[in-house]
């Protein structure tokens, strides 16, 4: 009991319940250095836009002697332990073994220019599809979702009236009431590294996004194959 307290302590930050974002960065760090322009060139060089110019990553785990139906209950308690917030789980299919997630992992990144200050975020959507002896992960990135506060920046700073501030934890999403507060969304296509010229942000921000979505991917895929090969806790054998 004890071990699955802490197990599932670890697995429920507030949205992305999978890791919190500073430890994604930590994880990002160890893994691909803390040079930011240097990781993302490398990691643009890897990765595939889809069709609809979305940031997309795939891969089959095998499962071996596992039937469709003991990899469903698997996935489904992964999915449930791991995403308390209900909403984040959009499709749950025990017929055609199919769940679709959408959670957001937020604060990746953030940019404090001459007058905004931004903060980015990503909602990868993770798709598992499940068939007998084998289970198939599709996550995918449709855009980065900005937070923009044109209070929050360098010269801001100096004429603003605290009207509002970047920090407000009380603010929700599409919450107008604060008027220096602003959603956006940026397409990848249009950030660095995919563009030399990025006229949303500074080069190492956009950069430091791309190894944190690309991070992200890494940690979901080996959670997702974690559980299919060894359980959500380790103990789900069938003696008992």
């Amino acid at each position: 009991m004890l071990v699955t307290a802490l197990l599932m302590g670890y697995l429920m930050p507030v949205k992305a319940q999978i890791i919190k974002s500073e430890d994604l960065e930590k994880y990002a760090k160890s893994k691909y250095g803390d040079k930011w322009l240097d990781a993302a060139a490398v990691i643009a060089k890897g990765v595939s836009f889809d069709k609809n110019n979305n940031l997309s990553y795939q891969q089959v785990i095998e499962a071996p002697n596992k039937t469709k139906a003991q990899l469903y209950v698997t996935m489904n308690y992964w999915t449930t332990a791991t995403f308390k917030d209900k909403q984040s789980i959009t499709l749950n299919d025990k017929e055609t073994g199919t769940i679709i997630i959408t959670a957001t992992m937020q604060n990746i990144a953030t940019h404090t220019g001459g007058l905004s200050q931004y903060s980015v975020s990503i909602t990868p959507i993770i798709k598992i599809d499940i068939k007998d002896g084998k289970v198939r992960v599709t996550y995918t990135v449709q855009n980065y979702d900005i937070l923009r506060d044109i209070s929050g920046g360098i010269l801001g700073a100096i004429f603003d009236d605290h009207s509002g501030t970047f920090d407000d934890q009380k603010r929700k999403k599409d919450n107008i009431t604060n008027r220096n507060l602003y959603d956006e969304v940026w397409p990848l296509t249009t950030c660095y590294p995919f563009v030399e010229k990025d006229e949303h942000m500074a080069k190492r921000t956009s950069a430091k996004a791309l190894v944190m979505t690309h991070a992200y991917s890494n940690v979901v895929l080996d959670k997702i194959e974690e559980a299919v090969k060894n359980g959500v806790v380790g103990n789900e054998d069938d003696d008992w």
